[in-house]
């Protein structure tokens, strides 16, 4: 278990961790989320004794990280891949981290043949790749059994294979009733992998809740809708609060309205649909829409669907205007005046 009680790191003026409290629980894969310069690896640092704590604390197993006789058989961490002596081989470098926690040689081969680095197991560390040297890390890391996992970004460098090496070993770790504390930019593996999610924002926690209510709680519901008469649909659909988002030339998405309304409203126009689907709504866009006042760094604001930015629905019969993104240049003429 690894528990946070107001944790805050300074340096200097900059406050990197802002008195935060946190419970990663075992028997579950709990996700560590936020934008780059949130302060998640500043946290995770500190829980491995890395970095000191400016106030509060953050304990592994009930203690310090620094208070464990032997901290390889409590916390195995992946925080730096690349934080190994190149002239060293992968399996004497195992060896040595052994030899400092009374860990038996054969401990050594179980977990280079867990990690798939039997074939590259005596040679140099200096000539692996990234991926290599990931799986290299997550084996020091089960060298001592540990009861608690701390992986930051595991999968970096891995290949689809790799990556779903990962995904299946971090669950079969939680199964067994270990700490899993996982950091990842990847939110479709992470959907696929956590049970519970933290996210930090500016040093602060900002959602700390099982991931399906993140889910489902933050993400808009929304409706594909597809029609031979697109252009006249949407202008049927046209209302306040409601957001059309182009597709194609015959599809397209609704926010604002559930299925029943728009197959209701369909209905009284006359419009025949030939799809209407509701979306449910992916990590991303739940991450996206609670992190969004706390990226750092901003890109450009090009659209995600078509490159372009927002224009006005306006309500055929009541004047009322709903926000919808443009449609793409391929879409047709009649299509882009519904949507303008």
């Amino acid at each position: 278990m690894i528990t946070a009680e107001s944790l805050t790191k300074t340096y200097g003026a900059k406050t990197a961790v802002d008195d935060i409290s946190f419970t990663a629980a075992p028997g579950r894969v709990t996700g560590f989320l936020g934008p780059n310069g949130a302060g998640k690896s500043t946290t995770m640092r500190m829980a491995v004794g890395l970095d000191t704590p400016t106030r509060g604390s953050i304990t592994v197993n009930g203690k310090r990280f620094a208070d464990h006789a032997a901290p390889l058989r409590e916390v195995g961490a992946v925080l730096d891949a690349g934080a190994t002596h190149p002239g060293r081989t992968a399996r004497g470098h195992l060896r040595i981290l052994a030899a400092t926690h009374g860990i038996p040689h054969s401990r050594v081969d179980e977990v280079i043949g867990m990690t798939g680095l039997d074939q590259v197991a005596t040679k140099r560390i200096k000539g692996f790749s990234l991926g290599m040297n990931q799986r290299l890390g997550i084996a020091a890391a089960l060298l001592g059994d540990p009861a608690t996992v701390i992986f930051d970004e595991p999968v970096n460098g891995l290949d689809p294979e790799g990556v779903r090496w990962v995904r299946r070993l971090t669950r079969r770790l939680a199964d067994e009733g270990r700490t899993v504390f996982l950091s990842s930019h990847l939110m479709a593996e992470m959907a696929q992998t956590a049970d519970h999610v933290i996210v930090l924002g500016k040093g602060r926690i900002i959602a700390d809740l099982p991931i399906h209510e993140l889910i489902d709680g933050t993400g808009e519901a929304r409706t594909l809708v597809r029609s031979e008469q697109a252009a006249e649909l949407a202008r049927a659909l046209a209302a306040d609060g409601v957001t059309l988002t182009s597709r194609d030339a015959e599809s397209f998405e609704v926010t604002g309205l559930d299925a029943r309304s728009i197959g209701r409203a369909a209905l009284q126009a006359g419009i025949p649909l030939h799809e209407l689907t509701p979306l449910r709504s992916s990590l991303e866009d739940s991450y996206m829409q609670l992190t969004e006042d706390s990226v750092e760094y901003r890109s450009g604001g090009l659209d995600e669907h078509t490159g372009a930015g927002t224009t006005t629905v306006t309500g055929p019969a009541t004047g009322e205007s709903a926000t919808a993104r443009p449609v793409a240049a391929t879409d047709s003429a009649d299509h882009e005046g519904a949507l303008r």
